[in-house]
């Protein structure tokens, strides 16, 4: 559950508030699904944040007990996670916006966790960084299963994804863990449902079918439709607005 509010002075009030009400959403709607809202990681979407805004939220999460992770939407503002208040605080850091295939290699260095491999040439650029690089990394196929032209993504099939996920297994740099989707952009919670839904039974289809265990992320949700991701089974939420308020212009 979620721990009460902290009386220290020092912190902004408003941000302790933001973030204790999104905890409770997703506890809330975790109960309802029968599950522990302490196992979904809050992913802290930084897109046009600070240092100085971003720190004090992941001090803010640790306190609560959370899992957590930082992820930049941008290649050109993962720089600014080398500030003194961001090096080296230990967070996982994750990149989730879409990519270009000139930018795998900085985007290798920055992050553990890549959500947003939505075509071959992007599976194929970041393998050959990380062996530049000697790195390892894991990543996530991103599915489009709303359909919209607008969002990148494999088709939400087995026939398309199955493939892409044992050519991913057959790396020695990069190792698929799950799944990633942007829901419907939509006000029909029903349709939003759906998109969600349909993500988590493509995972469990493609684990049983290729026998993997440790295939089991669902990056799915953000701050206006959270509720229904970790309803659905989502592991790790994207949470931007309703932790640090508005995105500025």
């Amino acid at each position: 559950m979620t721990t009460p509010a902290s009386a220290d002075p020092q912190l902004d009030p408003q941000l302790v508030s933001r973030i204790d009400e999104v905890l409770s959403r997703i506890d809330a709607a975790a109960a309802r699904a029968g599950r522990d809202g302490a196992d979904i990681t809050v992913l802290l979407a930084t897109k046009l944040r600070t240092p100085e805004q971003i720190a004090p939220a992941v001090d803010l999460l640790r306190s609560r007990g959370r899992l957590l992770a930082v992820g930049e939407n941008r290649a050109q503002e993962m720089a600014k996670h080398k500030d003194p208040l961001l090096a080296g605080n230990g967070v996982p850091r994750h990149f989730i916006g879409r990519l270009q295939t000139n930018k795998a290699r900085d985007v290798v260095a920055f992050a553990e966790l890549i959500h947003s491999v939505d075509r071959d040439d992007i599976a194929e650029a970041l393998e050959r960084r990380a062996e530049m690089a000697g790195l390892h990394r894991d990543v996530l196929v991103q599915v489009n299963t709303s359909g919209e032209e607008s969002k990148g993504g494999y088709d939400p099939t087995p026939d398309s994804v199955i493939p892409v996920v044992q050519r991913l297994r057959g790396s020695q740099v990069l190792r698929p863990v799950g799944l990633m989707t942007i829901g419907a952009n939509t006000s029909d919670d029903a349709a939003v449902r759906a998109s969600l839904r349909s993500l988590r039974e493509l995972r469990e289809e493609v684990r049983e079918r290729l026998g993997l265990d440790d295939f089991e992320q669902l990056s799915m949700g953000m701050s206006g439709d959270l509720e229904i991701a970790v309803e659905e089974g989502a592991t790790i939420v994207r949470v931007g607005s309703a932790i640090f308020g508005p995105r500025p212009a």
